[in-house]
C-alpha cells in the first residue's frame, strides 16, 4: 500500500516547532493519533525519521523520512509513531478540510 494523499480541499491550520532526536516528544514516539478530520505532513528538514502507521484499519507500514522523500501524510485518527533515526530535524504541519460557506 502506498501512503495517501492529502485531499484538494485541505488547508494548513497550524504548525509544531522543529523537532530534534533530543526534543520529539515522547507521545509522538508511542502510537498515537490526530484528531477526527485532522491531516498532518512531516517534513524532515535534516537526517532520518522513522514513521510507522501501526493502525488495525490499514495494513503495516514502515517509511523512512529523509529530506529527499516526500512528506509523509497521516490520516484524521490512524494510529501511528515516529522514532528518530540519528540526528534528525522535523516538523509537523496540519491540515483541515476547509469549510464551504
Amino acid at each position: 500500500m502506498t501512503m495517501p494523499a492529502l485531499p484538494r480541499d485541505a488547508e494548513a491550520y497550524h504548525r509544531t516547532v522543529v523537532f530534534t532526536e533530543k526534543t520529539v516528544p515522547a507521545q509522538l514516539r508511542n502510537q498515537h493519533q490526530t484528531k477526527d478530520g485532522a491531516w498532518a505532513l512531516i517534513h524532515v528538514l535534516e537526517g532520518k525519521l522513522a514513521y510507522r502507521v501501526i493502525d488495525p484499519r490499514r495494513p503495516r507500514l514502515d517509511y523512512l523520512l529523509t529530506q529527499k522523500t516526500l512528506p509523509a501524510i497521516i490520516e484524521p485518527t490512524i494510529l501511528h509513531e515516529v522514532e528518530p533515526c540519528g540526528a534528525v530535524r522535523f516538523f509537523i504541519e496540519f491540515y483541515r478540510l476547509r469549510k464551504i460557506s
